[in-house]
């Protein structure tokens, strides 16, 4: 790997520049962390609240410690945490459908959500799915403005007695708008309050949690969404999901998860929480450490003429990092070097194909130790244009120096830098 030619220099120069900002993100990472202690510390956990529970699982006492830690962390009044919710999509599923009912309608006012939400709300046209619509609940989402920011005008006109839950995607998922802030996400509930005072607001908060120093359940949210293979599992967990927000809301989508008159009293535990207590302590720093890595990846790539979101000066409220290559062939070559760095599946190279739940081939670099972790180092993208690819994670920033630094090495090396 060239460390000392060109390379060499963009290394040092960005070192230089991102210097405050990494400052930044450890200062955030302290202060989650004092705050998850905290939240271990009120809830008494205890080496017991580590064992397994089997079959129905009632009268796991570490499964329900473990969920008032969340909801203590998370500023919240109840959270639902559990290894039976297999990912971030199925968590949201749980409080859409948990939460709605037939007649009711479901409002996304920062603009069209991930791709892998239109199988929830509406399903393959003329096929029944067991989608919202097929319950007779409605869907329709408020295109953001062109400056990003959303068009409370166009919400406002849309609401209608009808309005349930208002829906805020925090990430920005496969689209090139900026994700917003949990400081954004407040003043968007302020607003909505105004509009729709009954409408119960929900929030996706994948790939956002300990980014900042505040969650969206702090600022007014009423119910939101993640999963346990993102930031709150800390790369240890191996599978799980979480909601947290009021009360009633997460009864009601317990009783989603399992069935009603059961809810949230059932649910094996197996040996799934010394990983989630142990991810979750671990979060706030294992979080900076990817978000550290965002940051010298966008110095970088910058330097070597491609196109980042967020710039490594903005302020972060999510993994994500965005590159726009020059066309496919810079893109799927990227992300093979993202694989051929990684401590899984090395000697793997990835190809673009397809993906339940999206419509173009979609190329993965995911040499992770769990399958699909979105907290350890990925790079994964839709192939068209503007041949966008979404990085993400990194246990450790040593290790997203490492790739970056070994797939422009590739690219310069095959003459495919246009800089």
């Amino acid at each position: 790997m060239d460390i000392t030619g060109q390379i060499g220099t963009w290394k040092k120069d960005a070192e230089q520049k991102i210097t405050p900002f990494l400052k930044k993100a450890d200062d955030i990472a302290l202060f989650n962390q004092a705050k998850v202690l905290a939240a271990f510390r009120e809830n008494r956990v205890s080496d017991h609240h580590m064992n397994p529970s089997t079959g129905y699982g009632y009268d796991d006492e570490g499964r329900e410690v473990l969920e008032r830690v969340y909801a203590s962390t998370f500023g919240s009044e109840s959270a639902l945490v559990r290894n039976q919710i297999i990912s971030g999509t199925h968590a949201i599923s749980i409080a859409l459908f948990g939460v709605l009912r037939p007649g009711d309608e479901l409002l996304y006012i920062t603009g069209e959500p991930y791709d892998t939400l239109a199988s929830i709300v509406s399903g393959p046209e003329g096929k029944d799915t067991g989608s919202l619509r097929d319950y007779g609940i409605s869907y329709r989402h408020i295109d953001l403005k062109p400056d990003g920011t959303v068009d409370f005008d166009a919400v406002s006109d849309a609401v209608t007695e009808k309005t349930a839950m208002i829906a805020i995607q925090r990430s920005k998922g496969y689209s090139l708008r900026p994700s917003f802030t949990v400081g954004q996400i407040g003043e968007m509930v302020q607003k909505v309050r105004e509009i729709a005072p009954k409408a119960i607001i929900f929030t996706d908060n994948c790939y956002g949690e300990f980014v900042e120093t505040a969650e969206p359940t702090e600022v007014g949210v009423d119910l939101m969404a993640g999963s346990l293979i993102k930031n709150p599992g800390g790369g240890l967990a191996k599978t799980g999901g979480y909601l947290a927000g009021r009360t009633d809301l997460i009864e009601k989508c317990a009783y989603r998860m399992t069935s009603p008159g059961i809810g949230a009293e059932a649910g094996a535990s197996l040996g799934t929480l010394p990983d989630m207590y142990q991810g979750f302590f671990l979060a706030p720093h294992v979080t900076a450490q990817a978000v550290k890595g965002a940051i010298f990846t966008s110095a970088m790539l910058e330097a070597a003429g491609m196109s980042t979101s967020p710039h490594y000066t903005s302020d972060r409220t999510d993994l994500i990092q965005s590159v726009s290559f020059n066309d496919a062939e810079q893109m799927i070559r990227f992300c093979r070097e993202i694989q051929a760095h990684s401590p899984v599946n090395a000697h793997f190279a990835p190809e673009p194909s397809y993906m339940p739940g999206y419509e173009d081939d979609v190329i993965m670099a995911a040499g992770t130790f769990v399958q699909g972790s979105s907290i350890e180092l990925t790079a994964d993208g839709p192939i068209r244009p503007p041949y966008t690819a979404y990085i993400q994670g990194g246990l450790t920033y040593e290790h997203v120096q490492i790739a970056i630094l070994g797939a422009l090495d590739a690219l310069m090396k095959e003459n495919l830098l246009k800089n």
